[in-house]
């Protein structure tokens, strides 16, 4: 009967170890969340930077046609200033 007894206040004193374990755990877990929940606005901004930097290089690649185009258009009107064509 002793030997029970002690056996049982080891296990006791066992589980209260484990309590107080998964008392801290509980701690870091919400401490964890909390840090992540910051994380989670941070991670928000970054996907809008994200589509609005997709979006400002879609308006890049029209303009940068755009600004070719008139380049041609530019150097075709320079080259008939300098080489008009003949009169008849």
């Amino acid at each position: 009967m002793e030997l029970l007894e002690k056996m049982n206040v080891r296990v006791s004193e066992e589980y209260k170890g484990f309590g107080d374990v998964a008392s801290g755990l509980r701690v870091y877990v919400e401490q964890l969340k909390g840090k992540s929940g910051n994380f989670e606005e941070y991670v928000h901004q970054i996907e809008e930077i994200e589509k609005q930097v997709t979006e400002f290089e879609a308006v890049i690649s029209v303009l940068d046609k755009y600004v070719s185009l008139l380049e041609s258009k530019v150097k075709f009107v320079y080259q008939q200033q300098q080489h008009p064509p003949p009169t008849s």
